[in-house]
């Protein structure tokens, strides 16, 4: 399909980053390059291919959704990236949140607890040609300890906070996810402190879909 080639998406791309991104207030160069250089239209369905760069989130099947750019670019820029990271990510969807991390850190782990999404997930990005992730298909409410502490967590569904995760967080680490009961959340980025407390800041409302919990194979 011509169509699927990178040259065709290189404009919409650009423009998606100089239009929806940079008046919004992205502005770490790192996370703008990584926005300008992942290929999102691998990442949708074929025939949303053509909406791939539009500013909004787009479904994927089974319920779930990938999230519009600029959300991305904003949890993303929320972490403070600086390349040499270890990053949980909790809910690996179609894995375009994964790829735009893997531009910006050392490594991603990243859960998912639909199979299917899962091995969608694995199929993208490795078309994708993104090497440094590891996937896992499992309960995201538990983390991943084997591969513990983490320099930051990014949740990608709404709900509250697993213990889990502050216990497998690094001090100084941020975690950042959409909080809130029902489809009502509310951006929230949380710094462990040495003392195991945690300092929090609230950002904007978003919808998420919901953080639930336990494994679905099919």
């Amino acid at each position: 399909m011509p169509y699927r080639n990178g040259q065709f998406f290189e404009r919409p791309r650009q423009r998606m980053v100089a239009t929806q991104l940079k008046p919004r207030g992205i502005n770490d160069p790192r996370v703008l390059e990584a926005m300008a250089s992942v290929p999102r239209h691998l990442f949708v369905d074929p025939p949303l291919v053509s909406r791939a760069y539009q500013d909004s989130a787009l479904p994927i099947g089974e319920g779930q959704t990938i999230s519009q750019p600029y959300m991305v670019a904003r949890m993303t820029q929320l972490l403070e990236l600086k390349g040499h990271e270890k990053v949980l990510e909790i809910g690996t969807g179609c894995g375009y949140q994964t790829a735009v991390l893997s531009r910006l850190c050392r490594r991603v782990y990243s859960i998912e607890r639909i199979q299917s999404l899962h091995e969608k997930a694995r199929r993208n990005l490795r078309q994708a040609r993104h090497a440094n992730v590891m996937l896992k298909c499992g309960d995201g409410l538990l983390g991943w300890p084997e591969y513990a502490p983490f320099d930051a967590i990014l949740v990608t569904a709404g709900g509250f906070a697993s213990d889990c995760w502050m216990e497998q967080l690094n001090v100084g680490g941020y975690l950042v996810m959409p909080e809130g009961q029902g489809s009502v959340h509310r951006l929230v980025r949380r710094k462990k402190r040495a003392d195991g407390g945690f300092d929090e800041e609230y950002f904007e409302a978003c919808t998420f879909v919901p953080l639930l919990q336990g494994v679905n194979h099919h």
